[in-house]
């Protein structure tokens, strides 16, 4: 069931009994477990494979634990592998904006500047990737932003209340516990013309305990301070967006889905770590070599120990040649089936997930058009995901009060001289900065710093050449 906007207006009067109730009934609902258990996997803690237990069953087929046999766990990191490479195949390098401002320092260098990214902040490229990172890994994530800085709100720690009309994000409640049941719970309640805070009393640690404890402020509040009284608050205000009040809180999704990642990618994950664990379980209780004694009924379970002890031990053994052998034998795990089972189970995950596998590419061998087609797959997704980024980032912009909009340089592997030969091919139909741009060794980051040495190194050049043909037209004269 979906708590909207509308659901909250409603219960004013009771209004801190009614949000405990709303996050309780989120914390129930699918989508919140399945963040929870993408937080699992994410931290390399797959919960089929930790829970599994080996079981035996008697003749009536009633099954029990066999505590008795190995149980390796293994669990593999494909899903924090590949939610990364995908969030650092367009961000790793970071963004950049179209909007360019060009500036002379004091010491003549021209340099060009991001106006925009200056105003998000220098931290905004490490918030985008944490954002990013959370809405695969979730199916979204939210960023409250306010004056400068930023939070970032993963999905198992805030409810959405939306207009059931618009679709529009008119609401929110920040809820969290460093100890659930045990420590406080704080929740923080975002609305249109402010935000204030509700909290559990001490010794109450229910969502039914909670109050009001900081009634509602601004978001910006102006402080004047004076000798006398100190900083004082005496005004406030809050965001405007197209001169409509809003909250200021942006989303970012994962996927069109909007849904995690986690869906889909975890029957192969939990395949490859079963059959994984399987086969070590397997060599951990396999005898690498046994014995198979004929014509030795008369022996005891001591004459038998002794036997065998012997055998490990000192390696040799004396029978009765005409009553008795020894055969040794040996026990091969089968290994080419599961090995092969594993690298599908493994080429699947890569390949529905739109990720580029490098242990398939030797980049010493391989030419640049076989690596920019092994990466068609990563493109295609990558142009998916990115709109998804430039929509959160629009938001942003938004709040701000900025319109401009990103450019992002994606993170590849490369066969560098080859494509360095091709660039330098074209370079007389190319500008300095798209040459740079497009040379793979060079960043984003450093293009506006080459530019700006590359200028200043042309004036000083222009001056000198100046200054020697000016020597010349004055010595001329006198050599006449």
């Amino acid at each position: 069931m979906i708590i909207t906007f509308q659901d909250f207006e409603q219960h004013e009067a009771d209004r801190a009994k009614w949000i405990g109730q709303a996050i309780a009934q989120y914390m129930r609902s699918d989508e919140y477990k399945l963040a929870l258990d993408a937080d699992e996997y994410e931290k390399q803690k797959n919960i089929t494979i930790n829970e599994y237990v080996r079981m035996v069953y008697d003749i009536t087929g009633v099954g029990t634990p066999d505590f008795t046999s190995t149980n390796n766990r293994i669990a593999s990191n494909f899903f924090h592998r590949l939610n990364t490479a995908r969030v650092a195949y367009s961000l790793g390098n970071g963004v950049s904006f179209a909007r360019k401002r060009q500036e002379r320092k004091e010491d003549q260098t021209l340099v060009t500047l991001d106006t925009t990214k200056d105003e998000l902040g220098e931290d905004f490229d490490d918030i985008l990737f944490r954002t990013a990172l959370c809405a695969t890994e979730h199916g979204r994530c939210y960023c409250f932003y306010n004056d400068g800085e930023y939070y970032v709100f993963p999905m198992t720690e805030f409810m959405p209340l939306q207009d059931e009309v618009t679709g529009k994000i008119r609401a929110g409640l920040r809820f969290w516990s460093l100890e659930w049941k045990k420590r406080p719970i704080i929740v923080d309640l975002y609305e249109e013309d402010g935000y204030s805070r509700y909290m559990t009393s001490k010794g109450k640690y229910g969502l039914g305990a909670l109050e009001l404890v900081e009634p509602k402020k601004p978001y910006k509040e102006a402080v004047q301070h004076s000798e006398a009284d100190g900083d004082e608050i005496v005004g406030g205000e809050n965001y405007l967006v197209d001169g409509q009040a809003t909250i200021p809180i942006a989303v970012m999704y994962g996927n069109r889905a909007k849904q995690s990642t986690l869906v889909g990618m975890r029957a192969n994950i939990d395949a490859y770590d079963l059959i994984h664990s399987g086969y070590a379980n397997d060599l951990s209780e396999c005898a690498q070599v046994y014995w198979i004694i004929n014509n030795a009924a008369g022996m005891d379970e001591g004459d038998i120990a002794r036997l065998r002890d012997r055998m490990l031990l000192q390696h040799i053994v004396v029978a009765d040649e005409s009553n008795s052998q020894i055969t040794p034998y040996t026990q091969e795990i089968p290994f080419n089936s599961r090995e092969a089972c594993l690298n599908r189970i493994k080429n699947s995950i890569y390949r529905d997930y739109g990720i580029i596998d490098v242990d398939n590419i030797q980049s010493q061998n391989v030419t640049a058009t076989q690596i920019r087609a092994a990466y068609q797959a990563m493109d295609e997704e990558a142009d998916a995901f990115e709109y998804q980024v430039n929509l959160f980032i629009q938001q942003i912009l938004a709040l701000v009060g900025i319109e401009d909009y990103p450019v992002f340089d994606r993170n590849r592997i490369s066969n560098e001289l080859e494509e360095t030969q091709m660039i330098m091919m074209a370079a007389q139909y190319l500008d300095d900065e798209t040459l740079l741009k497009k040379l793979p060794f060079v960043t984003i980051d450093e293009v506006d710093g080459i530019l700006a040495r590359k200028g200043l190194e042309s004036e000083e050049r222009f001056g000198e050449e100046e200054e020697e043909k000016e020597k010349e037209a004055e010595e001329q004269p006198a050599e006449e």
